[in-house]
């Protein structure tokens, strides 16, 4: 068994058991027999649980550095379209509930889901400057726009989870861009 392997398979229990019942619902213990290591492993890892939960949120949870946006000018749909499709969104749907149920009682994740929104609305931001040129001088309109944009994508599984209804990046996109020019 390969060391780094271990510590993925705790990781991988972990996501799998926070997203369905909860960190607090979740003993070490049931993690280390789904990830088929002793219990004790974890541990080696991850001096407390609070750790394993931390090191779920910062390893998978993040938008990879990127500034490149795919815009084309008068395209204000199209551009936000490749944007969603095109953006290195590291958060599985498991994740992206673990964020949510955990962000009232856990400020480490609470503080990564702003990040992770924070740069979402900067990037729809910042591809919607590209797409509509002239709008730059309104900043508020393009703020909120942004701002819609990065709730459907990152609070999309949510919603699903919810109500059972798929929102569409894509028709999202267009009724955005229907509102801005």
């Amino acid at each position: 068994m390969v060391i780094g392997d271990a510590r993925t398979r705790i990781l991988d229990a972990a996501e799998e058991l926070f997203a369905g019942g909860g960190y607090d619902a979740t003993p070490t213990s049931v993690i280390a027999g789904l990830a088929q290591v002793p219990k004790g492993l974890i541990f080696h890892y991850f001096p407390r649980k609070i750790d394993v939960l931390v090191a779920l949120v910062n390893e998978r949870t993040q938008v990879e550095e990127d500034d490149q946006v795919d815009a084309v000018p008068g395209d204000p749909a199209g551009t936000l379209a490749r944007l969603a499709r095109g953006l290195p969104l590291r958060a599985s749907p498991a994740m992206r509930r673990i964020l949510f149920r955990e962000a009232d009682t856990h400020g480490s994740v609470k503080e990564r889901l702003g990040r992770l929104n924070g740069e979402l609305i900067r990037r729809s931001r910042f591809a919607l400057e590209l797409a509509l040129p002239g709008t730059r001088g309104d900043a508020a309109r393009l703020e909120v726009a942004a701002a819609t944009f990065a709730a459907v994508l990152i609070y999309q599984e949510n919603l699903c989870q919810l109500t059972g209804h798929q929102i569409d990046p894509d028709a999202v996109a267009e009724l955005i861009a229907h509102a801005l020019v």
